[in-house]
Formats: C-alpha cells, structure tokens, sequence
C-alpha cells in the first residue's frame, strides 16, 4: 500500500502541468520513539496511526486536543499489543492471512459495510491499513495462546453443562440482557486517570453516532472484541455487580458512563432485553439462487451484462414454485452462494424493508429479484416456525462456558507479562 511518504515521493517523479515547479513535499513527520517494550520500540507514528484509526470508526475530528486525550491510552494499548505479539512469537504461533482477512470481514459484516470498505475508508484518511491488520493479527494470535495456555480446562466437561443448565432452568422468568462491552484496562490510579479521560472521549463518540462494534473491534481489551464486544444474552448474575446494576436500569440502545470493574474500566451498551426462558422468535428455513455480477453496480449506470443478469433472475422468480425447484436452480447456474442459507433469524434481518418482505413472502412464492452490489439474488420461504431462541444447546452452553474462562485467563496473563516486562516510556519532548 502506498503510504504518505511514498506518494510524496511520487509526487517528486511526476511533471507539473504546463512546466510549473512540482510543488515541495509535505516534510515527513519526524519519527520518535516514546516508549520500549523488552526493547522493542513505539513510536509516534504509532500512536498517530491508532489514533486517527480510533478517530476514523468514531467520527471524531483528531484535533491536538483529542489526539492528548487519547495518546496515554493508546500508548496502554500498544504496549499491552506488544508484550501480547512477543508472547504469540515466543510460542511459535503464526497467523494465516486468510484469517486476518476473515476477521476484517466480519468487523464491516457486522457493521452493514461492504468487503473492503474498511481498506478504503483508511486510505481516504492517510491511515495504514497495516495498523488494523496488525490489531487484528495480534488478536487472534493472543486467542490462540490462550487456548493453548488453558490446556484440559479447555475442555467443559458434561457435568459443568449440566450444572450451567441447572442455573438457567432456575433463571427462568427473570430479565435477561443482550450487552455488548469495550474493556479498557487500568490497575494503578494514574492508568485509571488516563483510562477515565480516554473513556469519555469513546461514549462522547458513541453517543454522537459512532459504530459500538467498531470501536469495541478497535479498543477493547476484552477477548469479545473481534465480536464487537458482543456478550450474548447475560442474566445479572452473570455481569460483574456494577455492571449489572447499571444495566439493569438502562434503557435499550443507552450507552453507559464508564463502569469501575476489576482490572479496568467497563462501557457497556443495551441491544435489547427480554425474559429468560420466555423469547419466542420466527425462524424461516428458506432456499436461494445467486447471480453475482462480474464488476461492482452503479445503480445510476448498470452495465448491458448486469441488466441481461435481471432478466435471467426474473425468469428464474417467475418459474419456480418450490424449494426443491430453487436448488435444483442453484445447481443449474452454478450459485456461488450454498441454496440452503440456513436457519434465518427473522427479528435480526437488517434492514427492515428486506424484513418486511421476508416476512409477507407467501410460502412456496420466489421473490422478486434482490439486486445488491456484488449480484442478484432469488429466495423463496420453505417453512416458517415459532422457536423458543432463550434456550441454549449443550453445545452453546458450552461455548459459553469456554469463553468466559479464556476471558479470565487473558485478563491474568496480560498483567502478569506486565508485571514481568521491561517497559520504558519516554517523556515527550
């Protein structure tokens, strides 16, 4: 990727028009170490590049003024992402690209943006995309460790299922709460002073409109972040005590003040809540057909080849009538997408007009074709059914149970690498 010094170094290459001087260059920042962790430096650059990434997913203006309230913090951060990458190479762990690629896919799936936006939208902003791929690097090596690192408790055993499900049949009837959380962390009073300032610059953000899960992807240093921070649905009894009295008193969609909890700082949002036992949701069994377009659609200016794409997905609605038809058609076209999209959660289909189709779409009807960027697709409804969504499978039960383990874990061997690091940090000059 080209980054700002190297475009400036292009701009050296290329003739100004009508044989003007090629205006000089921007000077290059000066590179600065701030700090050293077991010897290996942070430098400004750094800081600047997580702080406009940060700036960036929250809408902020990076004035000097925001770029001081969040320097300490981030500071925190990169050296806590440093002592977690020499761990990761210490343990000969490498990460796939093609993970790290599936990662950055899920952050933008999550947040209704397109593959790739998220490259874009850095580049736009003179950030380099290294810095994300770095962040999201780290993470899944540090996932990695931890399911080395807890070795047999990695594996639940049925009787922790069953008294897990024992505690949720007791649960039932009491309010349950889907929350998501940015963790940030502070163990001495100065680091909860800088964690404090740097908190409230996120919920100003958030509150202004800034993605929850984005920001969590960024900058929480809870093992949900590459999930956005997504806790799943939580009984009170299962959030730390001050988390769960606020949350309790908040309203869906709020987002809380930052939130003293062991090890750090909690902001915590309300996606919605319910009654445990008791969430009745619609789940449609649906088939498809793909047609993926060859090049990416200007609404305004559809190529002849996409327009000829429509056509061929009309007569595909106006012919079939069944599921088994619609796979039978997938196959025929070679839909690079599989016919049975799976269990289709109707309450969580974004955005609301596709909803609302999906949920007046007559059964065994094709739906007109549904045009989006990268192609068109064709649905029809098989079956639609009332499922009791509250009631967890051994499987997810054990998932749970899995990943509030890996969480404590990570939040111990974070502090104790700290606490064995030789960490230097420089003062600004």
């Amino acid at each position: 990727m080209l980054t700002l010094r190297s475009l400036a170094l292009l701009a050296l290459l290329v003739p100004a028009a009508h044989g003007a001087p090629a205006p000089a260059p921007a000077p290059a920042p000066m590179v600065r170490i701030v700090a050293t962790v077991n010897h290996t430096p942070i430098t400004n650059l750094d800081i600047d590049n997580r702080a406009r990434l940060f700036a960036l997913s929250a809408g902020l203006t990076l004035s000097p003024n925001v770029l001081d309230r969040l320097r300490p913090q981030i500071l925190r951060q990169l050296i806590d992402e440093r002592l977690r990458m020499q761990a990761i190479e210490r343990a000969h762990i490498v990460v796939p690209t093609k993970a790290i690629a599936d990662a950055i896919r899920g952050i933008e799936k999550r947040n209704g943006m397109a593959p790739g936006t998220l490259r874009k939208r850095l580049a736009a902003k003179g950030v380099s995309f290294t810095t994300l791929v770095d962040q999201v690097r780290t993470q899944l090596g540090w996932t990695e460790l931890l399911r080395d690192e807890l070795g047999p408790r990695g594996r639940i055993s049925p009787a922790a299922v069953k008294a897990r499900q024992a505690l949720l049949a007791a649960q039932k009837g009491l309010p349950e709460y889907h929350v998501a959380e940015i963790f940030i962390p502070a163990q001495s009073a100065k680091s909860r002073a800088a964690a404090g300032r740097f908190a409230d610059t996120v919920i100003t953000a958030l509150r202004a409109g800034a993605p929850f899960a984005v920001t969590a992807a960024e900058f929480s240093q809870s093992q949900t972040a590459l999930a956005g921070g997504d806790l799943g649905w939580v009984t009170a009894n299962q959030l730390d005590p001050a988390v769960a009295k606020i949350v309790a008193e908040m309203p869906v969609g709020a987002v809380s003040n930052p939130i003293r909890v062991p090890g750090g700082l909690d902001i915590v949002t309300l996606i919605d809540k319910r009654v445990a036992g008791q969430d009745m949701e619609t789940v449609l069994d649906a088939r498809q057909v793909f047609l993926p377009f060859t090049t990416p659609l200007n609404p305004n200016a559809p190529t002849a080849a996409q327009v000829a794409l429509l056509a061929r997905a009309q007569r595909i609605a106006s012919r079939v009538t069944s599921c088994a038809q619609m796979e039978q058609e997938a196959v025929r076209v070679h839909s690079p997408r599989p016919a049975d999209p799976g269990p289709i959660d109707l309450a969580h289909v974004q955005p609301p007009a596709f909803r609302q189709m999906l949920a007046t779409l007559p059964l065994g009807k094709a739906s007109k074709p549904l045009v989006a960027p990268d192609g068109i697709a064709v649905l029809i409804i098989c079956s639609r059914t009332q499922k009791n969504v509250a009631e967890l499978t051994p499987q997810q039960i054990s998932l749970q149970i899995l990943e509030q383990r890996v969480d404590l874990l990570s939040r111990q061997l974070q502090q104790d690498l700290r606490s064995q690091a030789d960490i230097e940090i420089f003062p600004r000059r």
